[in-house]
């Protein structure tokens, strides 16, 4: 279904280069081993620009919306409470104010991280809230029943987008239960496509074959989401499934760790859906009418196409789309203007001046307006703007 943007440039067909870091950030981890020590905060920071921020135009979508008024709910490890870019915005329910892993942190990172100034790590709405929720134990083992009472729980402590970070190829019924109770409540859940990575036989050391179908991404009312790296493309040994509603950066993404102003590096679906769940909620600060349902279609209608659709915040914040019946909203009647007073012969023409103005600008507009989009909004030349720290 086609949508009209209002003065919404595309995103370039493939993502820019990352930007050049000379700093070795520490890898991310999914889970930990039973013996293995909890993720300590990093000692490192990323003082470039992200290419997620570049991507997804991060600094224009800021103009419209930065996600306040709008909490999400972070169904994962935990989320650390002493995370600067994240302070005073972090409430938790149970014990899952602490993060041994750094996974759920790292996604709220993506989600809603201030920007800081000589940092080039922020998150998507910048302003949101974020609600943590023990959706897996404390070394990142998730299991089905715990990630629906997750969902069920972000729910219930007011998280209008529900990001849950974990896959798992079982628990249809109790997962979409709970989609379906996070629907009932006008809450959007969003969730990955598929695991990460995926397991591997400890006797023979093969990966495992992928399951026809993850949950909750497989539920119905989920938005599902795959990642794409910095070229555009996925990794080889990532699990190569179809049917993923978006697509958004998730390979070699920097975010925050479990505690202190330090950065982490990681990839995976998890990380994508962390994004579009930051989309998700700028949408719903600027437009808090919309539904759940709605904000799904807006984000899906407005993005970039692709297989998936690759998101594009700018533009969901920005498009007109056809209601269910594919008609256009139509804009209010004009009003004529009241009848003119005699007026000074000077005023007249003061007035005929200015509209002869206001021609020539609407004309130029004319001309400047379709060239500016095919530049992308680019100066004659030049190079795209660049999406600069705050």
């Amino acid at each position: 279904m086609a949508a009209t943007l209002l003065a919404a440039a595309p995103l370039a067909a493939q993502t820019p280069p990352a930007a050049a870091d000379s700093v070795q950030l520490p890898a991310l981890p999914t889970a930990l081993a039973p013996d293995e020590p909890c993720t300590p905060a990093s000692s490192e920071t990323a003082r470039e620009q992200t290419w997620t921020r570049q991507a997804l135009g991060l600094r224009r979508s800021w103009s419209l919306a930065d996600g306040h008024g709008v909490t999400v709910g972070v169904v994962d490890t935990g989320v650390g409470t002493d995370i600067p870019a994240l302070e005073g915005r972090v409430e938790a329910v149970g014990d899952a104010g602490t993060d041994c892993v750094g996974h759920g942190s790292f996604a709220a990172g993506l989600i809603a991280a201030a920007p800081r100034q000589g940092v080039g790590v922020a998150g998507a709405a910048p302003a949101a809230r974020v609600l943590a929720v023990r959706g897996t134990d404390k070394r990142g083992k998730a299991a089905a029943k715990q990630l629906a009472d997750g969902v069920r729980a972000a729910v219930d402590g007011g998280a209008r987008v529900v990001y849950v970070g974990r896959a798992v190829p079982d628990g249809k019924a109790e997962l979409t239960a709970a989609v379906e109770y996070a629907t009932q409540h006008d809450a959007l859940v969003v969730a990955p496509f598929a695991p990460d990575a995926l397991p591997k036989d400890s006797s023979t050391g093969r990966t495992s074959e992928p399951a026809p179908r993850y949950w909750p991404a497989a539920a119905p009312g989920v938005l599902s989401v795959m990642d794409y790296g910095p070229d555009g493309t996925r990794p080889k040994d990532a699990p190569q499934l179809k049917g993923a509603k978006l697509a958004a950066p998730g390979d070699a993404v920097v975010s925050v760790g479990p505690s202190g102003s330090g950065h982490y590096i990681g990839s995976g679906s998890s990380l994508a859906a962390a994004n579009v769940a930051g989309a998700a909620a700028l949408v719903r600060s600027r437009k808090p009418k919309m539904t759940a349902a709605e904000v799904a279609r807006q984000l899906v209608t407005a993005a970039y196409p692709a297989v998936p659709p690759r998101v594009d915040p700018y533009a969901a914040l920005t498009a007109v789309l056809p209601d269910k019946q594919g008609t256009v909203p139509s804009p209010p009647p004009a009003k004529l203007p009241p009848q003119a007073s005699p007026q000074p012969l000077n005023r007249a023409l003061l007035i005929a001046g200015a509209g002869g103005t206001l021609v020539l600008l609407v004309a130029g507009a004319a001309v400047v307006i379709p060239r500016g989009r095919a530049r992308g909004w680019r100066p004659a030349g030049g190079a795209p703007e660049r999406d600069s720290a705050t």
